[in-house]
C-alpha cells in the first residue's frame, strides 16, 4: 500500500477485538517512533507501553481508551527539549506529535487499527504511572485489531477543499 492508500485508509478506531497485539508487531510501532524526527534530534520522547488488564484500568482512570487492548503513552521530557531562542518555545507537543503520528501509520499499515487520544487526566495519567515531574503526557495512541463491526465515523470523510486550507503568498 502506497503512503496516499494508509492515509486514505487509517481511521479513528472505537471498537477493537479482544486480541492482543503481538509483541513483533509492537517492537515495529515503536520502531517506527523511535526514528521519528524531532527537533534538533534532541528525541526528548518517553513511551509508555500499557498492556496488561491492571495497566489498562489505570489509564481508564484518566481517559476512555474503547478497550483497547494496547495504549501508549506518549510524554515529553521537558529536560531534554529543544526551545526556540526567539521566544523560548519548547517543542515537546511537536515532537510527540511527530512520534505519535509515525507509530499511528506504522500501526495501520501492519493492520492493526488506533485512536489518538488527546482528551485525558494528565495529573491522573501521571500519579497512576509514576511519571516524573519532568515528564508531561502529550497524548495516548491506543491500539489493536479493529472489531468486524467497526466502521469510520462519517466525519473522517468530511474534508475540506484544499484552496480552504492552503494560502499562497
Amino acid at each position: 500500500m502506497d503512503f496516499m492508500e494508509l492515509v486514505a485508509k487509517r481511521h479513528s478506531v472505537r471498537k477493537y477485538a479482544a486480541k492482543p497485539v503481538e509483541k513483533e508487531i509492537l517492537d515495529m510501532i515503536l520502531e517506527a517512533g523511535r526514528i521519528a524526527p524531532t527537533a534538533s534530534n534532541r528525541q526528548p520522547l518517553r513511551i509508555t507501553v500499557v498492556q496488561s488488564s491492571e495497566g489498562l484500568l489505570k489509564i481508564k482512570k484518566a481517559a476512555k481508551i474503547f478497550d483497547a487492548p494496547l495504549a501508549l503513552i506518549v510524554s515529553a521530557d521537558h529536560e531534554q527539549i529543544w526551545r526556540r531562542s526567539y521566544d523560548g518555545k519548547g517543542t515537546g507537543d511537536i515532537d510527540a506529535s511527530i512520534v505519535t503520528t509515525y507509530m499511528m501509520f506504522r500501526a495501520v499499515e501492519l493492520g492493526l487499527g488506533t485512536v489518538w487520544i488527546c482528551h485525558f487526566e494528565p495529573s491522573v495519567l501521571k500519579a497512576e504511572f509514576d511519571l516524573p515531574d519532568n515528564l508531561e503526557p502529550v497524548n495516548i495512541l491506543v491500539a489493536g485489531y479493529a472489531a468486524v463491526d467497526d466502521e469510520p465515523n462519517p466525519r473522517h470523510f468530511e474534508r475540506k477543499e484544499l484552496d480552504k486550507l492552503v494560502r499562497y503568498e
